[in-house]
């Protein structure tokens, strides 16, 4: 149950945190707008402005908002990720050419071990 659960709100949330739902709640809480003027009220009017059309409409479109966000953020890890990996791959490169610089050193500083024993052994 839990997992149509998860499924039905990914589901609403796709819809809910699009413009076009943004749109048609716009047209919803422009249906009520007429009697929220009719009213002549102040009260009745501002709270139709921010409980009516703000909350609806500002949902959908702060959802939007978050969406591309998220998709810049998304992007800008994906990139650092790729960054990243091509410096480890340069610093393994570079790690080989160290070992094999170091592997090389040893041999000639053997041979300088060796060519300094001759030439005590001969004196």
């Amino acid at each position: 149950m839990a997992s149509f659960n998860e499924k039905l709100a990914a589901k609403i949330t796709a819809g809910v945190a699009t413009m076009w739902c943004a749109y048609a709640f716009a047209l919803i809480a422009l249906v009520s707008l007429p009697s929220a003027l009719k009213s002549g009220s102040v009260i009745v009017i501002v709270a139709w402005i921010a409980q009516t059309f703000l909350q609806l409409v500002l949902l959908s479109i702060i959802m939007v908002g978050q969406n591309v966000g998220a998709k810049s953020v998304e992007q800008k890890i994906n990139e650092t990720h790729a960054a990243s990996l091509g410096e480890f791959e340069l610093a393994k490169e570079a790690r080989g050419f160290a070992q094999q610089e170091l592997a090389e050193l040893k041999e000639i500083a053997k041979e300088i071990h060796r060519v300094t024993n001759d030439i005590e052994g001969k004196k």
